[in-house]
């Protein structure tokens, strides 16, 4: 059984930075696409970054470009999530996703993820 697990959440002022980690057991990691995604109160759960399987390629939604690094160690069989400058926007529950099918794009949909972490809760005061 597949299992992920994040880690590295908390509180932060605005302009701060925090490392994201998930950690991914029961798998086949290094053939997994992850992605992370993110849900505020009161939203929908979106779409944040995303890396291939290889790593050889990323995606990143427009609203962390320039701030944001997704980044994996299949050594380790871990996927990290850089945050920079961070917003209070950016406040909400960060959560992490394997995709199984392997494939030439990273996908940026919910629908395309197999497996889930239970998030950590990511803070950002003004």
């Amino acid at each position: 059984q597949v299992q992920l697990v994040e880690s590295g959440g908390g509180l932060v002022q605005a302009g701060g930075s925090l490392r994201l980690s998930c950690a991914v057991s029961g798998g086949t990691f290094s053939w997994f696409s992850m992605g992370w995604f993110r849900q505020a109160p009161g939203k929908e759960r979106e779409f944040v970054a995303a890396i291939r399987w290889s790593g050889a390629s990323t995606n990143l939604a427009d609203s962390v470009k320039g701030r944001f690094t997704i980044s994996r160690d299949n050594a380790k069989n871990t996927v990290y999530l850089q945050m920079n400058s961070l917003k209070p926007e950016d406040t909400a529950v960060y959560y992490c996703a394997a995709d199984r099918r392997i494939g030439p794009v990273v996908r940026t949909t919910i629908t395309a993820y197999d497996y889930w972490g239970q998030g950590t809760q990511v803070t950002v005061s003004s």
